[in-house]
């Protein structure tokens, strides 16, 4: 029985090996059979910055599930995440072979992506406000930021900071908003009436409010105190994906913001104007003015209303405008009147009654550019007594002006105290001179009659012009003069040749100004 069954073993061992030789020969030997065509790859080996992930049987199954990795990765996190990806295939063609599982794949694509990250960008807020830009960690620390702001003027806390979307824009951008308490209340009041009236009920109360009678409000009915805050400056705040890195501290942020700097503004000289009393009402001093302005050549220099100069002012990068209304009595001083004279210039007046103080009690608006009062409105007055004005009579006639009276030339000698330049000189100069060669034209500085023109002791040759506004010009130091006493001459009209005749230490010319008979500074006068 052990024979047969061994027998049989055989037998059916062999019978396989036969059938499997049929079907080679029948692929090779019969009419139907089709030779093997290579088709290229059709199987991927994938990598993911160099680590094998599996097998695929496409690159575009690759990059598929390289996107869905991609997607699991991200939703781990609310952040933005940017990782290191490089992603490579190695294809090969094959007979039989086997892929692996997709989800596979993409798991292991997932594990060397979180590996591979490079950096977390947080959704981050972007503060800008004129040309500076600071970025904070959230919509939290923006509020906290302005907020401070805020605080620095606002010691009962009144006020509070929001942001808002701004509906004009295209983008994400959120706007500033200064509200009080009493505003937040009222909306709120507001909002609730709404849902509880409407239709004609709520029309009739906006009616009967409109009509109520106006009364005149006393001192003790004012709420005195801050009326309103608001930024001065354009602020925009934008939604942003940034590195940790780049956010800036919040401490540091608030006092970039709130601490005060120096910058430059503009000046507008005023009539009356001088260098040393705009240095005490900006609180500059005069060297530091002179070196802001170029034109300034020193303490000297000459400067008329309407120039414009650069100054110097302590001021935060953000400005915080509000309003007070306050309370205050004070000594006052009534406007000045004036009478028009047509007969005497500009430059004449006399006062026709001396002025008096009032006194007044006041609530007044003040209005602030951080600790700088910018504007002041009286809302409400009590004069206790009345102010006596100052009267004030002057001249509408434009007077006369000056001009240099010769071209070129160099200044030699300013007015003022020197040294003696010269045996017989005098140490005090009572004019300004120009060293110039002899036979310069000198031409009359402003219209007027020649009161002396000729020989005079120390000048040498000279010529004395006198002016409609009283002034009086002289010219020294002459070689040849051209005009005689008792003419007329016009501004600019020539009227000597310089030399060095006189006390006089080489070709120049000395030229004086005369007010009231006594000699001036000439560069205050010339124009």
């Amino acid at each position: 029985m052990k024979f047969i069954t061994c027998h049989y073993k055989r037998i059916k061992v062999r019978s396989i090996k036969i059938a499997i030789l049929a079907v080679f020969v029948s692929i090779f030997f019969l009419p139907s059979y089709m030779k093997f065509e290579s088709t290229g790859d059709n199987m991927y080996t994938v990598f993911l910055n160099d680590v094998r992930v599996g097998t695929v049987g496409t690159v575009e199954e690759a990059e598929s599930f390289m996107r869905e990795a991609r997607k699991q990765l991200a939703s781990d996190s609310e952040e933005l995440v940017l990782v290191e990806a490089q992603l490579r295939t190695q294809g090969s063609e094959v007979l039989w072979g086997q892929t692996d599982d997709p989800q596979t794949v993409i798991s292991n694509m997932a594990m060397v992506l979180a590996d591979s990250v490079r950096e977390t960008m947080n959704r981050s807020y972007i503060v800008k406000i004129n040309e500076l830009v600071i970025n904070l960690a959230d919509e939290q620390e923006v509020l906290a930021l302005l907020q401070a702001a805020i605080d620095k003027y606002d010691s009962e806390n009144k006020y509070t900071v929001e942001v808002n979307l701004d509906p004009d824009r295209e983008l994400s951008v959120l706007t500033t908003n200064v509200k009080s308490e009493e505003e937040i209340e009222v909306q709120e009041e507001e909002a609730q009436a709404v849902a509880v009236s409407a239709g004609i009920d709520a029309e009739v109360d906006i009616l009967f409010e409109n009509i109520k009678p106006a009364k005149e409000l006393d001192f003790k009915d004012y709420d005195l105190g801050l009326i309103s805050m608001d930024f001065g400056d354009t602020i925009e705040v934008v939604e942003a994906y940034l590195a940790t890195g780049e956010l800036t501290d919040l401490d540091v942020a608030i006092e970039r913001i709130t601490k005060e700097k120096e910058k430059n503004e503009v000046y507008e000289v005023q009539p009356g104007d001088t260098l040393s009393e705009i240095s005490i009402t900006t609180n500059i001093p005069v060297d530091r003015l002179i070196e802001l302005n170029e034109n300034l050549e020193d303490e000297r220099s000459m400067i008329r209303p309407g120039d414009e100069l650069i100054i110097t002012v302590p001021k935060p990068e953000l400005t915080v405008v509000r309003q007070e209304e306050r309370y205050y009595e004070e000594d006052y001083e009534a406007d000045i009147i004036y009478v028009d004279n047509d007969e005497w210039y500009t430059t004449d007046q006399v006062t026709l009654q001396e002025p008096s103080a009032g006194h007044r009690k006041v609530v007044a608006i003040i209005t602030y550019e951080n600790d700088k009062e910018t504007g002041r409105e009286i809302v409400k007055q009590e004069v206790t007594y009345e102010a006596i004005p100052k009267i004030v009579e002057r001249g509408t006639k434009i007077p006369p002006t000056y001009i240099k009276p010769i071209s070129g030339g160099r200044l030699s000698s300013k007015f003022g105290r020197r040294n003696a330049p010269t045996r017989g000189a005098s140490s005090y100069h009572k004019g300004v001179d120009w060293a110039t060669p002899t036979g310069t034209a000198v031409v009359a500085s402003s219209g007027g009659k020649v009161a002396r023109a000729g020989w005079a002791s120390g000048y040498g040759y000279v010529v004395y012009i006198n002016h409609e506004d009283g002034r009086q010009t002289r010219y020294g130091h002459l070689s040849k003069v051209l005009v005689s006493a008792g003419q007329t001459v016009s501004q600019g009209q020539k009227i000597a040749l310089s030399g060095n005749t006189g006390v006089s230490t080489g070709p120049h010319l000395h030229f004086e100004i005369l007010v009231n008979g006594k000699q001036v500074d000439p560069f205050k006068y010339l124009n």
